[in-house]
């Protein structure tokens, strides 16, 4: 659903004349007697936050102008929408355009951006008068059939939090992981935000249309997103998304593709067990460390086991998966570090009392977005109450530092002398968004609206 929201704050204002009036509601169509006007002069600044994360752009009715240029910048956070691109901290138009220059027009009613974002900044080239600055919000709306009904006030606020992420990235016909950047459909990404929608909604098309789409466009032998794992975790999903929906239907007509992709994986897992896959990947902190193949085996041994347990429920052959998952259990999966493998290792075989031990080190530092989920449904299986207090810790200190979505990915190490993401970095004090991220999502490229961090739903809906 889209909607039109004043902002809540302006954040800077520069040559600005009468800014007060961005704050008062009016009719959204311009006119020739309109009063109460904004009046910006050239070399204006004006630096707007709508006070949470939102999808879409903004709409500017403009009144006396003619080819006034204006250069809009989007952030998801102050720092980014301050920011200048290909700087130090990776400001990009990567996917959608975020920083970009327009021009107004006389009595023009004009939509500019398809991003996320919280903040916009407009730098003005020449004199206007402006009826009214409102972003626009696409959002999935729908009555949720689960909600946090305790009396923590923080675990409310990470319930109401984590809703309103994956509600941003299924706000359209299809299943994103990010609102800012590629619109592609991730669908190793999509387990967690499956977890979150069916614990919202229950049978959604939006994930069934997704997993229809991404199977579709990848026809063996091709891995779905170039990445072995990812059809793994379509396995997963439609495995588990049947269990959570009774979607019976939907799951049967998956069932050919599904006995193409064990045919595929077995052809990548030697007599011994070895695997011979072309890539690794369980999530950007593991990668190219040592415990990731190990991660690769797990997701590997779930994937196999619920293709199995698909397979037996509508009456279809399941030897060579049999023999598959026989060959997977001759090497053992043995992780040293990795919070996210042990996690994973617990959903395929289980834990021993050393996976116990690592998982409760450091609580919650170790954590990942992505695999949070899986992260404490395994720590709850011992020890509940350490769960929920980890992820009340790490999620808590997202909403510290100013959320109103979840992120891409958070290390709790980032929390030392950091900037919230409403505020500017004083001096000396590090930028929350713009110094820290890793791999593909260092500085200001980082996503703070991920759908993959709500995962978290389906453990509060178990576990509380």
């Amino acid at each position: 659903m889209k909607t039109f929201l004043l902002p809540k704050k302006i954040k800077l204002s520069a040559g600005v004349v009468n800014e007060a009036a961005l704050f008062e509601k009016k009719e959204l169509q311009i006119g020739l007697a309109e009063q109460n006007l904004v009046r910006v002069s050239t070399g204006a600044q004006l630096v707007l936050d709508f006070g949470k994360e939102l999808c879409g752009g903004i709409r500017i009715l403009s009144s006396a102008a003619k080819d006034v240029p204006v250069r809009i910048r989007f952030g998801e956070s102050l720092s980014e929408c301050c920011a200048e691109l290909g700087g130090e901290e990776n400001a990009t138009n990567d996917h959608s355009l975020r920083d970009f220059t327009v021009a107004l027009q006389d009595f023009s009613d004009m939509r500019f951006g398809q991003t996320g974002f919280r903040f916009v900044r407009l730098d003005f080239g020449g004199e206007t008068t402006i009826k009214s600055i409102l972003a626009e919000s696409c959002i999935l709306r729908k009555p949720a059939q689960y909600r946090y009904e305790g009396e923590d006030a923080l675990l409310k606020r990470i319930y109401e939090t984590a809703k309103r992420t994956v509600d941003l990235c299924a706000a359209g016909d299809y299943v994103w992981d990010g609102i800012k950047r590629d619109r592609l459909v991730w669908v190793g990404d999509m387990h967690p935000e499956m977890l979150a929608l069916t614990t919202l909604y229950g049978r959604l098309p939006s994930i069934e249309r997704s997993l229809d789409f991404i199977r579709k466009q990848t026809p063996p032998p091709l891995w779905m997103n170039n990445i072995p794992m990812y059809s793994m975790w379509w396995i997963i999903i439609v495995a588990d998304y049947m269990e959570y929906t009774v979607a019976e239907d939907f799951a049967k007509e998956q069932l050919d593709y599904l006995e193409q992709l064990v045919l595929l994986m077995s052809d990548c897992v030697l007599e011994d067990g070895t695997l011979n896959y072309p890539f690794f990947f369980v999530d950007w902190p593991t990668h190219g460390q040592p415990d990731e193949p190990h991660g690769a085996r797990a997701i590997n041994v779930i994937a196999v086991k619920k293709a199995i347990a698909l397979l037996r429920h509508f009456g279809r052959e399941t030897a060579t998966a049999e023999d598959l998952l026989a060959r997977l259990l001759k090497v053992e999966i043995a992780p040293r570090q990795s919070k996210q493998v042990i996690a994973l290792k617990f959903f395929a075989l289980g834990l021993n009392d050393a996976d116990k031990e690592r998982l409760l080190e450091g609580g919650a530092h170790g954590l990942s977005t992505f695999m949070s989920y899986y992260i404490l449904k395994a720590v709850a299986s011992f020890d509940k109450c350490a769960a929920i207090r980890m992820m009340k810790e790490y999620y808590g200190a997202m909403l510290s530092k100013g959320a109103t979505s979840f992120w891409e990915d958070f290390d709790l190490d980032w929390m030392e002398n950091s900037s919230r993401i409403d505020t500017l970095p004083r001096e000396g004090e590090k930028d929350i968004h713009g110094d820290f991220g890793a791999f593909c999502y260092k500085g200001f490229r980082h996503s703070l609206c991920h759908g993959w961090s709500a995962g978290i739903l389906r453990f509060m809906q178990e576990e509380l």
